[in-house]
């Protein structure tokens, strides 16, 4: 038994130090995106306005970047979510809660992606957004219009703010995203995709919480920077090391 340990015990040292190494080079915890309003470094931030309040404790995004976020045509972007109608404040709380997650959150690093595009040097693509975020958003904005079911680009902005293009006819958003996975994946092109798992499971970033609870994403930024670090290494250690995360995660804690 004694030998059987030290066997494990120096399996897991192995392993832990490869993923260190890895971490360490491709810097997917406690980061900001290069991204055209995001710090270089997150740090505290203690007037982080309402709905960003929550990454007040450690954020990528400024206090002014956090009140803009609340307006609407705001300097950020310029978007104007009543493009087609004023949308239901119900609806616009979650676009405003999505671009605090965007703007402030340090712990999107295991989604983060180059890209090359004026406005920013960083993405982030395929987040997964626990089931009910996903869920409530496409509820809340079932009542609401929009013409586009990609909201990234195709816009007319003569006005210097976004409007609908022509022929881009207004419906109900669930004409444009029939399901909560359709509104998570494809109105950011691929940012955010629903998740099969719920709150509180440590698996799916949340975008809303209690920071007196803590920041629960911090815990799935660490079990998704180990399990990315694990697809580099050597066929059949995968499993193994996602057995391990746990162990691995108390270990980096210590």
């Amino acid at each position: 038994m004694a030998q059987l340990a030290t066997t494990e015990l120096l399996l897991l040292l192995a392993v832990v130090t490869t993923v260190w190494a890895a971490r360490h080079r491709t810097e997917l915890l406690n980061v900001c995106m290069d991204a055209k309003h995001h710090k270089e470094k997150p740090s505290p931030e203690d007037e982080l306005h309402e709905q960003c309040s929550p990454w007040k404790k450690n954020s990528c995004c400024f206090a002014n970047t956090s009140r803009e976020a609340h307006k609407d045509i705001s300097y950020l972007y310029r978007f104007n979510w009543d493009h087609c109608g004023q949308m239901a404040p119900a609806c616009k709380q979650h676009f405003i809660q999505d671009t605090c997650l965007y703007e402030c959150s340090p712990n999107l690093g295991p989604w983060i992606q180059q890209v090359n595009q004026s406005w920013r040097k960083e993405r982030i693509l395929n987040v997964p957004l626990c089931k009910e975020d996903c869920q409530q958003w496409w509820e809340d904005c079932r009542t609401s219009y929009t013409c586009k079911s990609n909201w990234h680009k195709g816009w007319n902005w003569s006005s210097g703010y976004n409007q609908c293009p022509a022929g881009a006819d207004c419906h109900p958003f669930h004409f444009y995203f029939p399901t909560p996975a359709a509104l998570c994946s494809e109105i950011w092109t691929h940012s955010y995709k629903l998740s099969n798992y719920s709150r509180g499971s440590g698996r799916c970033i949340q975008m809303w919480f209690d920071p007196a609870q803590g920041n629960p994403n911090e815990e799935v930024a660490r079990f998704y920077a180990l399990a990315m670090s694990a697809g580099a290494l050597p066929h059949g250690i995968e499993p193994l090391l996602l057995s391990l995360v746990p162990m691995l995660q108390l270990w980096l804690l210590s």
